[in-house]
Parts: structure tokens; C-alpha cells; sequence
């Protein structure tokens, strides 16, 4: 299964600040809304809440034209815009509601106001926080390719930090990258602190203080990154096919009962059954092709590699 399509494969766990973002049963942090506007756990099946409301539209569309149609207000609010996309905007063009353009006196009326509702967007020192945070969130999210579930977590996170007070003194940017490393682990998509490192202008090691900071002043329960979520990413990267994909999957499971993954970087292990799978299914790359991909050392790929093949019988050499 390519990484789309496990992605539209996935329930909708986007959360919203209103709901809770643990199990008060479990402790997990992995709830699911249903399609009946249920909060459900999907670690111990507790419902949490049956009365979340749907701010959807209560119609179908099937075109781009159709929804154009039959949409009576604007976008939905989202918590990636600092004032959640609920301000109003004053049109740049200065013409009227026929399209007639204004005289002399009402466009220097009309630049006066657009100034001053501009100005009042970020009046406060938290909104023009917000208005920058937002940004880098948003440009950050798109080099990375991020869906709208890790934007929303992502954004969330910040926020909940800027509640906080975990930003005054600190980098905008380096709580921005924080949280969005955060919402990939917390929405299981395969990111690594060095993929968000790339995009920023933050050192490694203040990425990682920051995050460290927030998941300990927020009380965040991080779920632990597998191997398993690297394999779609990598696989489609080198061109794989779906039985080397289902291969590799199969050799990260055995590896996981005899406890080989415990203690070890799941990049290089995923990049080390990936080669193995490569191999038995006909498909060779090189050691070097996925170390690229990984993101890791050859030497890496390699020391891994040894220990899965010493302790499975899979067919080729040490």
C-alpha cells in the first residue's frame, strides 16, 4: 500500500481543543471520531464522548462546481490561522458592489480603513505571535508535504505552548519545528527530527531541547516510533514494488518478537529490511541508494542488516 493511500486509509484523528486528547480509562493517546461524531479509543474501545458536534456541511457535493453551488458561507474555522479564519477581509480593489469604481474621496476613505482593520488583526502581542507562528507553520508544513491532520495537531500544540507561556524568551521558530515533529509522532506520520531539521534554520540541538520542553511542560505520552512507519516512505522513494513493501513489513514483524528492534533507530532498521526484501524479492538496491534515502550511514544500513540476517534463516549471505 503506497503512503496516500495508507493515509486516506486512516480514521479521522484529527483533535480539536475542546476534546481531550487522552483516554481518562487507558492513558492512550490514539482516539478515533467515527462516522457518527463519536470520540472513541482505539486502544480499550471507551467511547469518551457521543455528543461532538459536526461543523460539516449538511450536503454532498461531487464536482468543484457543485460545491461552489451550494456553499452558503466561507471556509471552516482552523486552528492554522492565528485569528481561525473567522476575520473579514476588505477587498484590495476599489470598486463598489455593482463593480462601478469609487471616486478620489472613497478610496482614500477605503485605504484608511483597510489600514486600520489590518492593524487591528494583530493588535495584541499574543495575536501578532500567533500571525508569525501560523506562517512558519504553514511553510514549514508544506516543504515537508505534511497533510492537514498534522497542520491542525501541529497548531494546536503551539498553542496550547503559547497558553503556556513556553514561548516568551524562546525562538518562534524552534517551538514551531517542535510541535510540528510532535504532531508526526502523535499522527504516526513518518518524519524524523533530522526531515524537520532540513527545513529550518534551528540547530539540531535546539530542535530536540525544544521538543524535549514541550512534551515535558505540556504532558504530552509521545507514542514510540516504529519501523513499520518508515517502510511505505522509503519503499515508494526507491521505486519498490508491493511484495517487496509486504516482505520487509513481514521481517520487521519477526525482528519485533525476538525483541532485534528494541533499543535501535528505526530508520535503519526499516532501511535494513528493506534491503533484505530487495534482495529476496529480485529488486537489489544498494547500500547506498537506501542509506540515501534513510537518511543514515551505509555503515549503519550495513551493522543492521547482519544482525537481522544472523538471527532469521532468510535466504542470503551475511
Amino acid at each position: 500500500m503506497s503512503e496516500n493511500n495508507r493515509r486516506k486509509a486512516q480514521p479521522d484523528t484529527t483533535p480539536s481543543e475542546d476534546e481531550p486528547q487522552t483516554c481518562p480509562n487507558c492513558g492512550s493517546n490514539h482516539l478515533i471520531m467515527t462516522s457518527s461524531r463519536e470520540l472513541v479509543c482505539s486502544n480499550c474501545g471507551l467511547v469518551i464522548s457521543d455528543d461532538v458536534l459536526d461543523f460539516g456541511a449538511e450536503w454532498r457535493e461531487f464536482s468543484p462546481e457543485e460545491r461552489d453551488k451550494r456553499a452558503r458561507a466561507g471556509p471552516p474555522s482552523t486552528l492554522t490561522m492565528h485569528d481561525r479564519g473567522l476575520s473579514t477581509t476588505i477587498d484590495w480593489r476599489d470598486v463598489d458592489a455593482r463593480g462601478h469604481k469609487l471616486d478620489a474621496h472613497r478610496r482614500a476613505e477605503m485605504q484608511r480603513i483597510r489600514k486600520w482593520h489590518n492593524r487591528s488583526r494583530v493588535y495584541q502581542a499574543s495575536e501578532r505571535n500567533l500571525a508569525s507562528a501560523m506562517s512558519e507553520l504553514d511553510r514549514l508544513s508544506g516543504q515537508l508535504d505534511l497533510p492537514q491532520r498534522v497542520r491542525q495537531s501541529a497548531a494546536l500544540l503551539y498553542r496550547r505552548a503559547l497558553d503556556k507561556n513556553l514561548i516568551r524568551g524562546r525562538s518562534i521558530e524552534a517551538i514551531v519545528a517542535a510541535c510540528v515533529y510532535a504532531a508526526c509522532r502523535f499522527t504516526s506520520f513518518p518524519r524524523t527530527l533530522a526531515d524537520v531539521g532540513r527545513y529550518t534554520r534551528v540547530g539540531r540541538k535546539e530542535l530536540g531541547r525544544s521538543y524535549r520542553l514541550i512534551v515535558r511542560r505540556l504532558g504530552l505520552q509521545m507514542p514510540i516510533t516504529q519501523p513499520e512507519d518508515f517502510v511505505s516512505r522509503y519503499t515508494n522513494a526507491l521505486k519498490l514494488s508491493q511484495r517487496t513493501h509486504a516482505r520487509a513489513l513481514d521481517i520487521l514483524m519477526k525482528a519485533r518478537t525476538k525483541g532485534i528492534t528494541s533499543g535501535k533507530d528505526p530508520t535503519c532498521i526499516a532501511a535494513a529490511a528493506i534491503y533484505i526484501a530487495s534482495i529476496l524479492e529480485g529488486e537489489r538496491r544498494t547500500q547506498r541508494e537506501i542509506s540515501e534515502v534513510a537518511g543514515v550511514t551505509e555503515v549503519t544500513v550495513r551493522n543492521r542488516y547482519k544482525e537481522l540476517v544472523r538471527a532469521f534463516d532468510l535466504g542470503v549471505e551475511v
